[in-house]
């Protein structure tokens, strides 16, 4: 069945060849951290109102909105006692709504997170499941006997370390949870499972939401006989506990495609332009199998890449090609510096380098996504300990496995609180705020904001940046270049990745369009291009 489309959607305009994904670039809102609108200290939906009219000015063309969904925050909102609802600390589904109505004005579109393998122990479905053998959802989850001595069946680990299987009491069985026991697994094998999921899908698309970030897609179906997972030799104490073993068994399954293409199958219901994205930490080989047979699959398996890369050109040079070439015909790329799950960039990298990485992130063939306050600077914060959030930090507390870091709130100005809140917030904030902020960056025009808006606008104006082929051009050292090109426009980026300087024998004459370290833009070069440590450029090629 085909769906109409309701109103406040945004309509695909005549001129549009290709779907709006391969023009666009995606912004990752995690609310909690992004707008307060009530003084309670944690963002919320009319915060994110309040912000569209910047993120139509960036230039950005739609938000992915981490959960906010019904949920007791065991894991801040990957915990999900009601698919269909809205959580009361970021608003009610009437501002949800309205949410989708004022970004659709603005043109922006709303991807939702679905988060579809695991919900809270709180889900009525699980409530059922668990109070008794005999109640209709028990196989709604994963329940299994205990192993011949009284233990867990299998040696699976939960992701936040220990055993990933709970004893329950009252029915005499153990239940799987690849993450917190408070996050109990659904099984995807069970087919009213797969029903009721789906339906809820169609509940926010009949609402007009653009499409989905699928959580954790490739955990989704489990190995049918539950074996052991086997041992990781490469595991050493300075690594996250879950991998001592290699999940061979409890993720990555081949049945999953099937799952992912049923999925892809309810977006199409409503035409051809909604969105699924899938949360995927698998090798390049692996990686591209989630876009499926015939191209049935995720739009976009997330390319996170990047983000787990070493810093050096012919590493990430190796890792182009190699993801480029594994690509199947017609499988449209993509590419992530940071999210709420890993070190900011700027973290990772440094300040000036993660300019050189902005420049890269914009101009690589593929749909980019941005985690929100990387465009002004942000970088990791320290949390104290009697600050601490996150789970996993508290599970395995002074590793640097916390994720608190990467989720303080955005720093919106030079005022009380940069911005976020009246009242306080619920993560310490940057004390660098003052200085890293849109409210200064704005005024500044050598700011990193200003670079990623620059950017932005180019890559909207220039087919060649946007949609157009990607050729490596040959550097040495600490140089990373390529080409971007239509049979109209041809650019050259060249990246110095590394703090000394470096020099590119250019393919031919040149003008620089932007440089990280705010070169003239105009000036033509030939010959050979130096770059200063930590300089990109991107230079439209004489014709």
């Amino acid at each position: 069945m085909q769906h109409t489309s309701r109103p406040g959607q945004i309509a695909k305009t005549h001129s549009e060849t290709e779907p709006w994904w391969q023009r666009g670039v995606i912004y990752q809102v995690y609310p909690r951290s992004f707008q307060d609108s009530d003084g309670d200290g944690i963002g919320d939906l009319r915060g994110i109102i309040d912000r569209l009219d910047y993120l139509v000015w960036l230039g950005v063309d739609a938000i992915w909105v981490s959960p906010i969904f019904p949920s007791p925050m065991a894991d801040f909102g990957y915990d999900i006692a009601d698919y269909r609802g809205i959580d009361p600390r970021f608003g009610t589904v009437a501002d949800f709504d309205r949410l989708l109505l004022e970004a659709h004005r603005r043109g922006l579109r709303v991807l939702l997170d679905f988060v579809p393998n695991h919900t809270s122990d709180r889900h009525p479905w699980f409530l059922e499941s668990r109070s008794s053998r005999q109640n209709p959802r028990r196989d709604f989850y994963l329940w299994h006997d205990a192993a011949p001595d009284g233990g867990p069946p299998n040696n699976w680990r939960s992701e936040f370390g220990g055993s990933a299987w709970q004893w329950d009491e009252h029915t005499g069985q153990y239940y799987y949870h690849a993450f917190l026991k408070e996050q109990p697994d659904l099984n995807w094998r069970n087919p009213q499972v797969r029903r009721e999921m789906y339906d809820i899908l169609r509940f926010w698309l009949d609402k007009g939401v653009d499409g989905f970030r699928v959580d954790v897609m490739w955990h989704l179906i489990k190995d049918a006989e539950f074996r052991d997972n086997p041992p990781n030799p490469d595991w050493t104490e300075e690594m996250p506990p879950h991998k001592k073993v290699l999940p061979l068994y409890s993720t990555d399954q081949p049945e999953v495609h099937e799952v992912v293409s049923e999925m892809r199958g309810v977006l199409e219901e409503y035409g051809s332009d909604r969105l699924l994205i899938g949360e995927i930490y698998l090798p390049v080989a692996r990686l591209v199998g989630y876009y499926g047979r015939d191209l049935r699959g995720a739009h976009l398996p997330f390319n996170f890449h990047l983000i787990q890369a070493q810093w050096d050109a012919r590493h990430i040079e190796r890792q182009i090609a190699e993801y480029e070439a594994a690509l199947p015909e017609g499988g449209w790329p993509n590419w992530v510096l940071s999210n709420h799950d890993k070190p900011r960039i700027a973290a990772r990298v440094g300040r000036k380098q993660a300019r050189v990485a902005a420049m890269m992130l914009l101009t690589l063939r593929g749909t980019p996504t941005i985690y929100y306050g990387d465009e002004i600077g942000m970088d990791d914060v320290p949390i104290p300990a009697d600050r601490v959030q996150d789970p996993f930090e508290r599970r395995v507390p002074g590793k640097g496995f916390g994720r608190d870091p990467q989720r303080t709130p955005m720093q919106w100005d030079r005022g009380a609180n940069a911005g976020f809140t009246i009242g306080s917030p619920w993560l310490p904030l940057a004390s660098d705020r003052d200085k890293f902020n849109v409210e200064a960056e704005r005024e500044d025009p050598r700011s990193v904001l200003a670079l990623y808006r620059r950017l932005l606008g180019l890559r909207r104006k220039r087919d060649a940046l946007a949609i157009g082929r990607y050729a490596a051009v040959q550097a040495s050292g600490n140089m990373l270049a390529y080409l971007r090109e239509t049979e109209e426009e041809r650019y050259l980026v060249a990246l110095n990745l590394g703090a000394e300087p470096a020099a590119l024998e250019l393919p031919g004459p040149c003008r620089i369009l932007v440089s990280t370290e705010n070169r003239k833009e105009g000036e033509p070069i030939a010959g050979k291009l130096d770059l200063a440590g930590n300089e990109g450029v991107l230079a439209e090629m004489a014709e």
